[in-house]
């Protein structure tokens, strides 16, 4: 558990570090976020700090550098504040707006929109399957939270997938979650009543309802797997970049925007939850490890969109979820064909 003044140290030195891209002195930190305290008082703490990995030096006589750890807490803290949305915020959704020649031009033109106002790749997936309407699902309990999740779609095409659950159901539970879906579902696009559901299946279930709400996200997951049209854009602008200045970490992305099928895999995989999505680091792959992904969801008129960006671990995330935010919040009219 970290003290107040250890947490406020690991945000100084993520913050000091986006801004700069110098590692961070207890000097530093000292002059310009804790006055309070004295070099010598943080550099105490900033040693503590590497010992629990949140923070490593590039050599001795540096400063400290942050871990995905520390961009992790400093993630979490940011999503707890309001943010504003970017002065130009007005002037692109105009843009937007102004391009009504169908979704995926929209799309490929907001994706190159995102990775200029970034210097990120920017990303927007539109679900193929929203219009594709459920005849019926049925749950099978494997064993401990292990369920076999079966869905028939129109014209008799079935997905299937074992799911984990966060605690075990009954086989007369599953049974009647499964009504209480299908009930809501059957003959609707999906698209149209994913976000009803969650608020369904909370009548008469509330006992359960991390649980069922899970299956939910699951089931969202199994829907949209392999089925995204992607448009990706401004990978050039990554090279503005000091963090891929580094000709590695650059073929590492470049590698990843040329497997199209892995590319949506990886932004279905993190975009299943509602709201603001940041995966940083390890948390996405090994290979990935020196890079962050944000994912905004975005929906109208039936459709599922997600946008997102792919940037190094010291992406200024604050403004990256401010962009998001903003453009996702007006896409909707702009989807309409």
């Amino acid at each position: 558990m970290l003290t107040e003044r250890q947490l406020e140290i690991v945000l100084s030195v993520v913050y000091e570090y986006i801004q700069t891209g110098e590692p961070a002195g207890s000097r530093t930190i000292s002059k310009k976020y804790l006055r309070g305290s004295s070099p010598a008082t943080i550099r105490n703490e900033m040693a503590d700090l590497e010992e629990m990995s949140f923070f490593y030096q590039p050599h001795t006589s540096a400063g400290r550098l942050p871990t995905s750890k520390a961009y992790r807490l400093y993630v979490d803290s940011i999503m707890q504040r309001r943010r504003s949305a970017p002065a130009e915020t007005e002037r692109w959704k105009k843009e937007i707006r102004d391009r009504r020649q169908g979704v995926d031009t929209i799309l490929a033109y907001v994706s190159q929109l995102l990775g200029k106002a970034t210097n990120c790749v920017g990303v927007a997936a539109l679900s193929a399957l929203e219009e594709v309407q459920i005849q019926r699902v049925n749950f099978v309990r494997l064993g401990g939270s292990t369920v076999l999740v079966l869905i028939v779609l129109e014209g008799g095409l079935v997905h299937h997938a074992n799911i984990q659950l966060p605690c075990e159901l009954s086989q007369d539970m599953l049974d009647e979650l499964a009504r209480k879906i299908s009930a809501v579902a059957c003959g609707h696009p999906w698209g149209q009543v994913r976000d009803a559901l969650f608020t369904y299946v909370l009548d008469g279930l509330e006992r359960v309802w991390d649980t069922c709400r899970e299956a939910l996200v699951q089931m969202d997951a199994i829907l949209n797997r392999r089925s995204s049209r992607l448009f990706v854009g401004g990978a050039q602008h990554i090279l503005n970049l000091p963090d891929f200045q580094d000709i590695g970490k650059f073929q590492t992305v470049l590698s990843l925007l040329e497997q199209e099928q892995a590319l949506a895999d990886m932004v279905e995989r993190y975009s299943i939850k509602q709201g603001v999505s940041v995966t940083i680091g390890e948390e996405i792959s090994e290979e990935m490890k020196e890079c962050s992904l944000v994912l905004v969801p975005a929906s109208g008129y039936g459709r599922r969109t997600i946008l997102g960006l792919i940037g190094p671990l010291r992406m200024d995330y604050e403004k990256s979820i401010s962009i998001l935010e903003a453009i996702a919040e007006d896409l909707d009219d702009s989807l309409v064909n």
